[in-house]
């Protein structure tokens, strides 16, 4: 009996209440319940034998890269990358945060519209936040049934808390722990002076987790991003010879907040004199803030995301060196980014689907290809990942993934993006997006949260001009409805199957 095959029966009252609300419709006689599908199962199949290298970084947006034109922020590293890449302009999420955009980065599938669905172990209280499903297959499952060596090496927390599931289909996992609220530390408390991380104006600011589980850091190569790619460094060394065709999956949780670099990458953004507290986790407006403070806290996340550049360029250093760049795919790519005082804003947030935090990087090497830096316009999307990575290892895609591969964009051989309109949801609100408009709204639930920009006139999104386009407004309402109708049944699943 294989994994995929054995799926435990709910054991708790929670447990079945879960599974009931989540069932599929099936085919079963009048008074019997009804029956889901039989799970699809990965094929065997054989590809060209080329590794896969996938780097998933968290809360960097295209525009605080080098090669996507920011000419303030230093990522020498990921700019060399880029130079012999592909490198997409205009790629997007489909639904978002941190839980929801891997269960579409690591199955290929749409998944909004979202469900509420709350893990009792879980803190975090997202539409969509939740564990893979039962029916879904990823993509190490699917390369592990090719004959792939596979691996995940992360310390993004939220996917190992229980009852999580990301790891199905990696022969290998290594969870770096430490991150943010993750409960790695319980003491001791005494002594951390919380006042020296907060800001005046933030009340209840919960800093205690993390300031525990970084009270031993002293040098930099103990921060949690050294971590991981020092491990997939070590990982690289130990199997890349003998484990091939292999696929390595990194996950840097960082720059995510806590905004908290080693001092010697502060110091590369922190001009002025600043002498307050350490604003690792500033507030989510500037307004109460000072012109230092604005400045203290985005050299924090400027310093980290140079920090995580630096390793990720010594990863890199490690597979040109053991010549895999010779036979390895190498994708990077991220799941959102961050506003930085744009509209009076910091960090992310559902409302906030603008630009600076929906245009996320995506750069493909491909060793049978030369694209030198090339840029590609056109809308792509996460669960393009997935189809696109199996094409060009010349796998096919079981018939669960939504998304559609832009391989013929990385050829040439297609003009243009893989559609016109992209749909990005978080939460209770989404965004529709065109070459023209970017529309944000509420889209279940009461409420008449409402924004326009018009990109044409407005390219960083920092004009609200709603009140002067209604039209567009429902026009636009009318595209965000009718893909919400098309993914009714398409995004639900089961988590538990009775045998």
């Amino acid at each position: 009996m294989t994994r995929r095959q054995f799926v435990a029966t709910s054991t708790t009252a929670a447990a079945a209440s879960t599974v009931a609300c989540q069932s599929r419709p099936g085919t079963a006689q009048a008074g019997q319940a009804a029956l889901p599908a039989p799970l699809e199962q990965p094929q065997e199949q054989k590809g060209n034998g080329l590794n896969l290298i996938l780097i998933c970084v968290d809360t960097w947006g295209a525009n605080m890269l080098g090669c996507y034109g920011n000419p303030s922020i230093r990522t020498p590293n990921v700019d060399r990358l880029a130079a012999k890449s592909a490198v997409f302009l205009d790629a997007y999420p489909e639904c978002l945060p941190t839980i929801p955009s891997r269960r579409v980065l690591y199955t290929g599938r749409r998944i909004f519209p979202t469900r509420q669905i709350v893990q009792p172990d879980d803190q975090v209280r997202i539409r969509g936040w939740h564990q893979l499903y039962a029916e879904d297959i990823t993509l190490a499952e699917i390369l592990k049934k090719a004959s792939y060596h596979t691996a995940i090496i992360s310390d993004l927390y939220h996917t190992f808390k229980p009852g999580k599931n990301f790891h199905r289909g990696f022969d290998c996992w290594r969870w770096i722990r430490g991150q943010e609220a993750d409960r790695w530390e319980s003491g001791p408390k005494a002594g951390i002076d919380l006042s020296q991380y907060r800001h005046a104006s933030q009340k209840n600011l919960n800093l205690l987790q993390y300031l525990m589980n970084r009270q031993d850091w002293k040098r930099e190569e103990d921060w949690l991003a050294p971590r991981v790619f020092t491990d997939a460094i070590r990982w690289l060394d130990r199997n890349a010879r003998d484990n091939q065709p292999f696929y390595l999956h990194i996950e840097s949780f960082a720059p995510h907040e806590y905004w908290d670099p080693h001092d010697s990458y502060y110091r590369l953004y922190m001009k002025s004199a600043y002498q307050g507290p350490r604003l690792i986790s500033p507030p989510a407006v500037t307004k109460d803030m000072s012109e230092v403070e604005i400045e203290h806290a985005r050299a924090l996340y400027f310093g980290l995301v140079t920090m995580v550049d630096t390793w990720v360029g010594k990863f890199l250093s490690k597979v040109e060196s053991l010549g895999l760049m010779k036979n390895t795919i190498l994708v990077f790519l991220a799941d959102h980014g961050t506003m930085m005082g744009e509209q009076g804003q910091l960090h992310k947030a559902e409302t906030r689907l603008r630009r600076q935090v929906t245009n996320v990087p995506l750069l493909i090497s491909d060793p049978r290809k030369n694209h030198d830096g090339r840029k590609i316009r056109g809308f792509v999307q996460h669960p393009d990942v997935v189809p696109t990575a199996l094409e060009l290892l010349d796998l096919k895609s079981p018939k669960r993934v939504t998304g559609e591969s832009f391989a013929p964009m990385l050829a040439g051989s297609r003009s243009g993006g893989l559609r016109d309109t992209i749909i990005t949801g978080w939460g209770i609100h989404a965004s529709v997006r065109t070459e023209e408009w970017n529309y944000i709204t509420r889209w279940t639930g009461q409420g008449s949260f409402q924004e326009i920009y018009d990109l044409k006139k407005d390219p960083e999104e920092l004009a609200n001009v709603v009140d002067q386009n209604a039209p567009v407004a429902q026009e636009y309402r009318k595209k965000l409805e009718a893909y919400i109708a098309s993914g009714r049944g398409v995004t639900e699943g089961t988590f538990h199957r009775d045998l």
